[in-house]
């Protein structure tokens, strides 16, 4: 962590990561974002069941890829405010020497981050890196001084690549990204997509409080991230699907956020 300064935090302004905190049960917001959360669930209740599942999918991922593809290396991009079961917990839990780099520009998230994203075993290493998902080659130079690029490394970018203001903009940094990790690295990637109306109108009234516009993409736009990689059964899938069983979730009807875990050949 290179900016020991203390946070700027704007509570006046709703921010897509305090409003996905509140709607996870969490604390760490503030009362635009519970006022602007509530105006959100009143347009689509559907908005929470997405938050709450998005941390399934997380955990099932990490867990996989550390089980499975012997991951022992990730970068987390757009990692938002901590809340329970995040990256380092999940993959230092499996593999205790696990290195985690987190990557976020939210003065709020790094505050949190400062406080609790601390490695939770003495051979793992947990840090972050306070820059934009929008550089990704100052991600890459900066993740290089804690991540070992000969060695493949977990990429991950979950529910936050809307924030990019275009669909060429979002294959660009997915993909310089992923040219600079080694061949064996994996990608986890979900993003919500244009299937349900009353999620694309609460991304357009969220745009009108002033928060950083989020813009849903359709399922070819997202599944085009994955070109080039190696899909992991059962491919691109929404993430209520994504290696579920019964006891990870009750309802397994798909919801308008898809994704999915690719190999880098």
């Amino acid at each position: 962590m290179t900016d020991q300064s203390p946070p700027n935090i704007r509570t006046d302004i709703p921010h897509s990561a305090r409003i996905w905190n509140y709607w996870m049960g969490g604390k760490d917001n503030y009362k635009i974002d519970r006022t602007v959360g509530d105006m959100s669930l009143r347009i689509d209740p559907g908005i929470a069941t997405m938050a709450t599942e998005s941390r399934r999918f997380l955990m099932r991922t990490v867990s996989y890829v550390t089980s499975t593809g012997r991951m022992r290396q990730f970068l987390d991009i757009g990692t938002g405010l901590p809340t329970m079961q995040n990256t380092h917990e999940v993959a230092q839990k499996r593999a205790p020497e696990s290195k985690v780099v987190y990557v976020d520009n939210d003065p709020a998230v790094l505050a949190h981050a400062r406080a609790l994203l601390t490695s939770t075993s003495d051979e793992g290493v947990t840090d972050y890196i306070d820059r934009d998902f929008h550089d990704p080659d100052q991600i890459i130079a900066e993740a290089r001084n804690i991540l070992n690029f000969k060695k493949p490394i977990a990429v991950m970018f979950m529910g936050v690549l809307g924030h990019a203001e275009s669909v060429k903009e979002q294959q660009r940094i997915v993909s310089t990204v992923m040219d600079a990790v080694p061949s064996g690295s994996y990608l986890i990637y979900w993003d919500g997509t244009t299937d349900s109306d009353a999620y694309v109108k609460l991304c357009e009234e969220y745009a009108k409080t002033g928060g950083a516009p989020y813009i849903p993409r359709s399922r070819d736009e997202i599944r085009a991230v994955f070109d080039g990689l190696e899909m992991v059964d059962p491919g691109f899938v929404s993430i209520t699907e994504w290696h579920t069983n019964e006891a990870d979730i009750e309802d397994s009807e798909p919801i308008s956020a898809y994704g999915g875990v690719a190999r880098k050949p």
